[in-house]
């Protein structure tokens, strides 16, 4: 099957772990179970030099996410990482403050 976007754990593989290891650390067993496979399918393009989030998933921008979305605040030890969840699978990491992502391959 061929993708139209690169998975974030062959760009950002240091984030995958992070987040997988957060996310279980907060009992939030489905969403780190779905770290692994998500899309990179866009920077949020805000322009705002600290931040580095990304979308996972196709939304409409400026629409909420609806039902079954809520907001995973994650503790890592640098800046902030705050996650959309809609029904279990992630829409979009809030990458804020914190070092520059090493990125391995190409970015979309």
């Amino acid at each position: 099957m061929e993708r139209d976007h690169p998975l974030v754990r062959d760009v950002f593989p240091d984030l995958v772990a992070e987040l997988t290891a957060l996310l279980e650390g907060e009992g939030e067993r489905e969403p780190a179970l779905c770290v692994w496979d998500l899309c990179l399918v866009d920077e949020c393009g805000c322009g705002e030099d600290s931040c580095q989030s990304v979308r996972t998933a196709d939304h409409p921008l400026g629409q909420p996410y609806g039902p079954g979305h809520r907001c995973v605040p994650l503790l890592p030890s640098k800046g902030m990482l705050i996650l959309d969840v809609v029904d279990e699978r992630i829409m979009y990491i809030e990458i804020l403050d914190r070092p520059p992502m090493r990125c391995r391959g190409a970015r979309p």
